[in-house]
């Protein structure tokens, strides 16, 4: 619990109101009671917020009037209300040391304020830094690395050399450092190529429930400072994905595609092998990129939902533009 004064000063924000008032949790708008936090970023919510019955609102001050409850005042209401969830995680924490049912290699290295939870195994050379966490089952393999405060949730695989960063996330069921799809075709049919590279990922990144991360073929597969990536995401051999960079679920990244810094990609997105997407790039849902993104901006592609009789019938239009143009250009000869 926190005084709305208390909590002002954890958020360095201004605040009109009662600095005595108790917040026990967060809630939305319509759902808050009378000892909640709660915030408001957009104008469709504006009679949520009038009839809200929270003990205190984040908000922008233009807002501020017409909020009938205590108030903190923030430029940026969305990213305060983030910052105060953090003070109300109520997420278990795990003791340090290593469960009696975990299996720990000799040769691995765990800092004395780690936590390995039952089940988990650590192979030889692997490493785990202080104050992170290996959940009940999760596996870390042959000299991979976890750096510090970084929690790794039940029956997570990480597989050999791979390199996690500190202050990352890395969800249930999510495999890093798998092999890549790299095979060659011969007259006995595929031969698997040898993926020798491994996993190497920045700082503060978090990875979502059932992400799968290859490992590079030759080189590394890069996951740079700061990028999220939501659930079910695969992320293939040799990618590289710059700082910052948002993912979001169903996503697939095909092998050595780059993505740059700051770029953001909407759900059910795909991106072919081998091309480059600049920075501060954003693709919207479902859209397929087939070439390489040079100029920041918004992308998309495909077709939106219409009718299932009007879409048919754009359909066939579509497959008809190829010998429309053609036409066209027969007729603009001859004039």
């Amino acid at each position: 619990m926190y005084s709305l004064g208390e909590l002002a000063d954890r958020l360095d924000l201004q605040f009109s109101g009662d600095a005595t008032r108790p917040i026990t949790g967060i809630a939305n708008l319509a759902s808050a009671g009378p000892s909640d936090l709660s915030f408001f970023v957009e104008r469709k919510y504006l009679e949520q917020l009038r009839t809200t019955g929270a003990a205190a609102v984040i908000v922008a001050a233009e807002y501020a009037q017409q909020c009938p409850v205590d108030c903190l005042l923030s430029d940026h209401p969305y990213l305060m209300f983030a910052r105060a969830s953090q003070l109300f995680d109520g997420t278990p924490q795990p003791q340090p040391g290593v469960h009696a049912a975990a299996t720990v290699a000799a040769e691995a290295r765990v800092h004395p304020s780690a936590s390995v939870g039952p089940h988990a195994v650590v192979e030889a050379g692997a490493e785990i830094g202080a104050g992170s966490v290996l959940g009940a089952g999760a596996y870390l393999g042959h000299g991979s690395r976890i750096g510090e405060r970084t929690r790794v949730c039940a029956n997570a695989v990480i597989y050999h050399d791979v390199q996690v960063g500190s202050d990352c996330v890395i969800h249930s069921q999510a495999v890093l450092g798998a092999d890549g799809f790299g095979f060659a075709q011969g007259p006995r049919g595929w031969e698997k190529i040898v993926q020798s590279g491994g996993v190497r990922m920045g700082d503060r990144v978090e990875i979502g429930a059932c992400t799968t991360v290859d490992r590079g073929a030759l080189e590394h597969t890069v996951i740079e400072d700061g990028v999220i990536i939501d659930n079910q995401v695969q992320i293939a051999h040799n990618c590289r994905i710059g700082k910052n960079t948002a993912i979001a679920g169903c996503s697939g990244i095909a092998g050595s595609a780059i993505i740059g810094a700051n770029c953001t990609l909407a759900g059910g997105v795909g991106v072919v092998g081998h091309v480059e997407i600049c920075d501060n790039v954003h693709v919207t849902g479902m859209t397929m990129v087939t070439r390489s993104i040079t100029e920041p901006g918004s992308y998309s592609s495909g077709t939106p939902m219409a009718a299932t009789g009007e879409w048919k019938r754009n359909a066939v239009r579509f497959s008809q533009l190829d010998a429309i143009q053609a036409r066209l250009a027969s007729l603009e000869k001859q004039r």
